[in-house]
């Protein structure tokens, strides 16, 4: 990964129009798009237009992602401030976050700069204390705690996880996918959310016994 200043230079440049650096920063973003773009389709996997090519869906997706930060004179891109604790591979990871998001839901592939811009309210610094071991345990404990809760759930309580925290519907989207009152809804909501509270309480105080031990 380049240094911030290192990345500020090449970013100044592609936008500036210089060819050499714009190949750089694409074959630089290339990988780092595709990943998110992956991942957030992964995790929300039932909402895939029924038979289409998950690769496929990747590639034009990644490219709908290049063509927002270089849209409207690199208006997105411009937006990245290094200052603000993100570097530029996490800024234009949560954009295309953000965009296969607002294409799940509403079916666009054009959502407004709006959409996929950041306040700095609403991001976190990377943390300069992250190391592998500790993305890895992270991962492992939200996979385990998937696990956990699919096997203690009934199916109407796994589907209702799954559509109110993986795939993050809305209040509306739920009700219209499963046709339950408002407060149905919001129950389940907040029975699910208390219970994967408990289960990762309980995870954590494993962990800690774990490596007291």
């Amino acid at each position: 990964m380049m240094s911030s200043d290192d990345s500020v230079d090449l970013v100044r440049r592609a936008l500036a129009g210089d060819p050499a650096a714009q190949d750089e920063l694409v074959a630089r973003l290339t990988p780092v798009i595709q990943a998110r773009v992956a991942r957030t389709l992964l995790a929300r996997r039932s909402r895939l237009a029924g038979g289409r090519d998950r690769r496929e869906e990747v590639k034009d997706l990644s490219q709908d992602v290049f063509l927002a930060l270089f849209s409207q004179d690199g208006h997105v891109l411009r937006t990245w401030q290094p200052e603000r604790g993100l570097s530029l591979e996490s800024f234009v990871g949560l954009v295309a976050e953000r965009l296969v998001l607002s294409f799940l839901r509403s079916g666009r592939r054009n959502p407004s700069k709006e959409e996929l811009l950041f306040d700095s309210d609403e991001i976190e610094p990377e943390s300069q204390e992250s190391n592998p071991e500790e993305i890895t345990a992270s991962r492992e404990r939200l996979s385990l705690l998937l696990e956990r809760l699919r096997e203690e759930l009934s199916p109407l309580g796994w589907r209702m996880f799954d559509l109110l925290f993986i795939q993050d519907l809305s209040q509306a989207e739920v009700q219209a996918a499963t046709g339950l009152s408002a407060d149905a809804v919001y129950a389940w909501r907040s029975r699910l959310r208390f219970r994967a509270q408990q289960l990762l309480a309980e995870m954590s105080g494993s962990d800690v016994q774990a490596r007291k031990s």
